[in-house]
């Protein structure tokens, strides 16, 4: 069995594509996933499964959440291990000042997170900080001028479909929570 965290995307947003986590996490367990946990409203699932490719998974997920809660979201899978390859490969940039608004933005397959760059458009560096690993984007950018970045007006272009975000502290309590449940 591996750890796995499921990633929903837009979901309990504005009112829009409300979910229980408590649903959420009945709906995991009712179809064989093992040791499931929710953690905050955003939708995150963590539980244990047998090796399968993401791809798989992700999908499987989807369709649970279809067929369980009737609502059709997107959902990325990411390991256990490999969020924690990508929390040890973070700019040290990333997570540190607390002026500053820092995202992890998690691309779903079969987007890549080049493709995803190339769509938003290069930085303006005196605004905001980019790196990936991966398929997750490390993003920063001081509160202060928020607005003046690219990656700000991500919202209701096509880049935005194929992502979810999480801030630094939900990626890094995900992490720890699925270390922590082994």
């Amino acid at each position: 069995m591996a750890k796995y965290i499921a990633l929903l995307r837009g979901i309990n947003v504005g009112g829009k594509n409300s979910i229980s986590m408590k649903d959420l996490k009945a709906a995991f367990e009712e179809n064989g996933f093992a040791n499931v946990t929710t953690y905050i409203n955003s939708g995150n699932v963590l539980f244990d499964w047998d090796q399968t490719d993401e791809a798989s998974l992700s999908e499987c997920c989807e369709k649970i959440i279809e067929k369980s809660l009737g609502l059709s979201v997107r959902v990325t899978i990411i390991t256990a291990e490999k969020l924690k390859a990508a929390l040890s490969h973070a700019p040290s940039w990333w997570g540190a000042d607390p002026e500053e608004k820092h995202n992890a933005i998690f691309v779903i397959p079969p987007a890549t997170a080049e493709e995803v760059i190339a769509e938003v458009g290069e930085i303006n560096p005196k605004y905001e900080k980019l790196d990936l690993y991966e398929n997750v984007i490390f993003w920063s950018a001081s509160f202060k001028y928020f607005s003046r970045t690219k990656w700000s007006k991500i919202v209701g272009t096509k880049a935005y479909q194929n992502v979810t975000i999480r801030n630094a502290n939900t990626t890094r309590k995900l992490s720890e929570l699925a270390f922590s449940n082994k």
